[in-house]
């Protein structure tokens, strides 16, 4: 009879494990797939063939205007940068992950000092006014969330030519929107790479959007408000980045960092009821392609263990991977040869605007930024939890939803 009740326990036993385990199976999908998302460009950029191997894939509309995607190569680059430095962050270490870790940091290295050679053969456009400042902002974005394994780590040389390709973007004049942060970024990042910037464009960025914050954790995307996902595209998370830099120099600012944290946890609430129970949101505003890219400010204020009160980060984890998961497998995603093409859920070409080609795509990489958070970190343990539509649609209890005031 004892041998009997030792059995059930040890089952019993190994029940609970592989149901606490959930996290470190869906983070190790994650990793996968973000990886399966690097891996082509990588390769390629750091082989100096890019341009060679990567398609470009433009959308009907950009067809229709006869818009020439000469900055896709940084687009691609810089927005799969920014999403998965924080993971790089967390730096080498004797693990398998570690050790992955360690292939990539070298990995993302070399592309780096291949893309801002201006000699290369893969030379990255910063010199093409426009859409060049956009996506330079993204990849300064990654060396802000990566300072140990990518900022520092940068040999003196590709320093200084990073330096010199930041600073041609300075010949494109920001729109009076949320490009004002691409300005932002770019000079944040050349503060903490020379000590010099032009910080009358970082103070102006952030006194635009001080003026064009809407209320309730939204910010208008210029003077007026779009239902689209901008805010958590660009506004907030290069906002409070930008923010936080200036508060570690001492620069005071027209909205405070803290303000600014409020702000963002508010928005990171919204996006989380915005997930259904099946990791579907609403499809509406513009730049539907960047797929889960919709949902980093989410991730951001997950990886900062800034969640709003009420908030588990398992049923952050649990929502995000179900959704990640959804729009990678559906059919389409991806060419034969592991490229993105253009759409929401599998390849719908039509979804894009006169701006998407093949580069702009990998901004989905942003929701991986809770993968900045190690393993042994609460977010990766523990059993799913639901999240708030799916506790709602099962009547299981749920906290009231406030809006937040300035």
């Amino acid at each position: 009879m004892r041998s009997k009740f030792f059995l059930l326990a040890l089952v019993i036993s190994f029940a609970a494990v592989a149901q606490n385990d959930e996290g470190q199976k869906e983070r190790a999908y994650l990793v996968q797939a973000m990886t399966k998302l690097a891996d082509p460009m990588f390769k390629a950029l750091s082989e100096k063939t890019l341009k060679e191997k990567m398609p470009v894939e433009k959308s009907p509309e950009m067809i229709r205007v006869k818009r020439i995607p000469s900055t896709t190569y940084l687009e691609g680059f810089g927005r799969m940068m920014a999403g998965m430095a924080p993971w790089l962050e967390l730096g080498a270490d004797d693990t398998e992950e570690g050790k992955l870790r360690k292939k990539y940091i070298d990995l993302a290295l070399l592309c780096i000092k291949n893309g801002v050679d201006s000699t290369s053969p893969d030379y990255l456009g910063f010199n093409i006014p426009g859409q060049s400042l956009v996506d330079a902002a993204f990849l300064t974005h990654a060396l802000l969330r990566a300072p140990t394994q990518l900022l520092a780590k940068l040999d003196e040389k590709t320093k200084q030519e990073l330096v010199a390709a930041l600073k041609l973007t300075r010949k494109t004049k920001p729109y009076e929107s949320n490009w004002l942060l691409f300005t932002g970024m770019v000079e944040t990042g050349l503060l903490l790479l020379t000590g010099e910037c032009n910080q009358a464009a970082i103070d102006y960025s952030i006194q635009k959007h001080k003026e064009w914050y809407k209320g309730d954790g939204a910010y208008g995307d210029g003077p007026e408000f779009h239902w689209d996902y901008y805010n958590s595209f660009v506004i907030h998370p290069m906002l409070l980045d930008i923010l936080g830099v200036m508060k570690q120099k001492g620069i005071a600012t027209a909205i405070d960092y803290n303000t600014e944290l409020r702000r963002s946890r508010r928005y990171a609430a919204v996006l989380e009821r915005l997930i259904s129970p099946e990791g579907t949101y609403p499809v509406i505003g513009r730049s539907l392609a960047y797929r889960f890219g919709a949902f980093q400010s989410l991730s951001q204020v997950a990886l900062m263990k800034q969640l709003p009160e009420g908030i588990a980060p398992q049923q952050v984890r649990a929502a995000l991977y179900t959704m990640i998961k959804k729009q990678l497998e559906a059919p389409g995603t991806f060419d034969a040869d592991g490229w993105l093409q253009i759409g929401v859920s599998g390849h719908q070409k039509d979804i894009g605007e006169n701006y998407i080609s093949t580069g702009s795509l990998y901004l989905c990489s942003e929701a991986f930024l809770i993968l900045g958070l190690p393993a042994s970190d609460a977010l990766w343990n523990g059993k799913d939890e639901d999240w708030t539509t799916k506790k709602v649609w099962k009547g299981l209890p749920v906290h009231a939803d406030h809006a937040i005031g300035n």
